[in-house]
């Protein structure tokens, strides 16, 4: 979660609000009342102990306890816990981009909820090549590409061609001049918001619209020029891509989407 929300969510609660973190084990939020996460309340704070995050300066003490910590699969499709509207304020930080049912969770974040804040990475940084320090796009254990809305989030699988067309992704150079702020997307929502999940077709003109078009909108909009070395990939690996580009370019009848 960046700093500057984790400030402003202790500004904003109230003393008697009821808190709930979904999903937050390996950095939960101490303000939050429940925590709900697949892994043990004992094992909580994977970011801390690994030296990721550092201790925070007059963080309180937490608020919820091994009582209130409930351990189980967020996406088993078994309602939350909770009655309708039971929690004031509900957070879902950097935990929907991991999961495989998404679209539940959102569900049940509305139903048991008045109110919550989301965040989940930026298309800026999880089309961004490298982000992990491997040979990849984007971070490894994400699942999907998400855009956010004024009051709607919606998902796309992230398909493993991403890795292979140039043209798919950012430059390394590109993500490592990303703002902290820009590397994520947040939703801030009070009572609903919209949620669903759009599926594309691997092979289609449509995957080509989504990837290709948002990644040099973006960067012309910057004027960021793309280097004229690609990334190390193996040679079969860029031979796979450019292959596929022209197949799908063969498709469109080589015309208005080729580069």
């Amino acid at each position: 979660m960046l700093e500057s929300t984790r400030a402003k969510l202790l500004e904003r609660l109230q003393p008697g609000d009821v808190v709930l973190d979904v999903g937050s084990w390996a950095d939960p939020f101490e303000r939050a009342d429940w925590v709900i996460d697949l892994f043990p309340y004992e094992t909580r704070g994977l970011y801390e102990r690994r030296g990721w995050t550092k201790p925070r300066a007059g963080a309180g003490e937490e608020r919820f306890s091994e009582t209130t910590w409930i351990q189980r699969d967020v996406c088993d499709r078994e309602p939350f816990p909770f009655a309708d509207g039971e929690i004031d304020f509900a957070i879902c930080s950097h935990t929907l981009e991991d999961v495989r049912d998404p679209v539940w969770v959102c569900s049940e974040l509305q139903r048991v909820a008045k109110a919550g804040y989301i965040e989940v990475p930026s298309r800026l940084e999880e089309q961004s090549w490298g982000v992990g320090g491997g040979e990849f796009v984007g971070w490894t254990h994400h699942h999907w590409l998400i855009d956010v809305g004024e009051a709607s989030i919606e998902f796309v699988f992230k398909t493993h061609v991403i890795h292979s067309v140039p043209e798919y992704y950012f430059p390394h150079s590109f993500w490592l001049g990303l703002r902290e702020e820009e590397k994520v997307q947040t939703l801030w929502w009070e009572g609903s918001f919209a949620y669903r999940e759009r599926v594309i077709f691997e092979d289609s003109l449509e995957t080509i619209a989504y990837l290709r078009d948002f990644v040099q909108a973006e960067m012309a909009a910057r004027g960021f020029k793309r280097p004229r070395e690609l990334r190390s990939l193996p040679a079969r690996a860029r031979a796979r891509g450019a292959a596929l580009g022209r197949r799908l370019r063969e498709r469109a009848g080589g015309s208005r989407l080729a580069g």
